[in-house]
C-alpha cells in the first residue's frame, strides 16, 4: 500500500520560513501529479500549488512570489518552501498526489501537517 505522509509544519512568525515535505512509500508504483492543498478552521480546503511529473507548476494567486513547489522523483518526495508568511496562511497543509499502480490509478492524500502563523 502506497502512502503519503506530510512533515515540516509547525509555528513561526509572520514574515518567516518553513519548507513541507510529502514522501511517498510503498512498493510498485510511479506518482504523476502532485498538489498541495490547505484548510483553515471553518473553511473549505484550496489548492495552494501544483506539480507535474515533468516539474510543471501552477499556484494559488495568494501565494504566488511567496511559496515554491518543488518535487525530487528520485525520493518520491515533493516539497513547498514558504517564505514570507501571513498570519492568513494558518492552516493544515495536506498532501495530494496521483499515484500509478498495477491496480490502477489512485489519487491519494497525506494526514495533513498544521502550520501556524503568529503576527
Amino acid at each position: 500500500q502506497v502512502q503519503l505522509v506530510e512533515s515540516g509544519g509547525g509555528l513561526v512568525q509572520a514574515g518567516g520560513s518553513l519548507r513541507l515535505s510529502c514522501a511517498a512509500s510503498g512498493s510498485s508504483f510511479s506518482i504523476g501529479p502532485m498538489r498541495w492543498y490547505r484548510q483553515a478552521p471553518g473553511k473549505q480546503r484550496d489548492l495552494v500549488a501544483g506539480i507535474t511529473g515533468g516539474g510543471n507548476t501552477n499556484y494559488a494567486d495568494s501565494v504566488k512570489g511567496r511559496f515554491t513547489i518543488s518535487r525530487d522523483n528520485a525520493k518520491n518526495t515533493m516539497y513547498l518552501q514558504m517564505n514570507s508568511l501571513k498570519p492568513e496562511d494558518t492552516a493544515v497543509y495536506y498532501c495530494n498526489a496521483d499515484l500509478y499502480t498495477y491496480w490502477g490509478t489512485k489519487n491519494s492524500w497525506g494526514q495533513g501537517t498544521q502550520v501556524t502563523v503568529s503576527s
